[in-house]
């Protein structure tokens, strides 16, 4: 009774036909390219079996031929084999070709696969380079330090010189309108004064305009 139990998975099916057509397919190491229309083959060995089906047997087989190691086993040189491990012809380039197409884009989709598990791992773990980015991003930009009135220029007190400190050679500072320059009195005209700026050039000005 045990042995009439249906096989519930492909990969009960694999195992069962293995068991059964050993030179045929395998459950280890590589495995050997398959004698084209053999689910034809294996469906009237297994006609009167009550463990598959047909339509268990061809998903078996469809997951057995996409396979890693069977894929790998597609390679120029090879020959097919029936059902009882007979050699059935050489493989042709183009079906060697599909099979490496087919094995690259599958070992692509578990590369990329894997790489979201482990990003997805990381953000749920906490990764320490976005915490760096969050705290950085949390600092003000462009905020300017503050000034106290401490920090502020004092503001330079200045008198009018008198008509007796209006002598050459005289350190003073000429009222320009909006600043006070520092100058040397060189020359004293009558109404005028004719002073030596710190750049070297030199200027009439009123003796009004002086400082001290």
């Amino acid at each position: 009774m045990e042995n009439s139990e249906k096989l519930t998975n492909s990969k009960e099916v694999i195992a069962y036909i293995a068991e059964q057509f050993p030179n045929c397919f395998t459950v280890e190491g590589e495995a050997k390219p398959l004698k084209i229309g053999i689910f034809q083959d294996l469906a009237e060995r297994l006609s009167d079996d009550p463990k598959v089906s047909k339509t268990q047997l061809r998903a078996a087989l469809r997951q057995y031929t996409s396979s890693w190691r069977y894929l790998h086993g597609v390679k120029a040189g090879a020959s097919r084999i029936d059902l009882d491990g007979n050699e059935c012809g050489v493989l042709e380039q183009e079906h060697v070709d599909h099979a490496q197409k087919a094995l690259e884009e599958s070992k692509a989709k578990v590369r990329a696969r894997r790489k979201e598990q482990a990003a997805a791992k990381a953000a749920a773990e906490g990764d320490a380079k976005p915490k760096k980015v969050r705290e950085k991003s949390s600092k003000p930009r462009n905020v300017k330090p503050k000034t106290s009135k401490l920090d502020k220029k004092p503001v330079e007190t200045t008198r009018a010189l008198s008509s007796d400190e209006v002598t050459v050679g005289k350190d003073v500072s000429v009222n320009m309108g909006n600043g006070n320059m520092p100058a040397t009195i060189v020359e004293i005209n009558k109404d005028d004064v004719r002073v030596r700026l710190t750049n070297g050039l030199t200027m009439v000005v009123k003796a009004e305009h002086l400082r001290s």
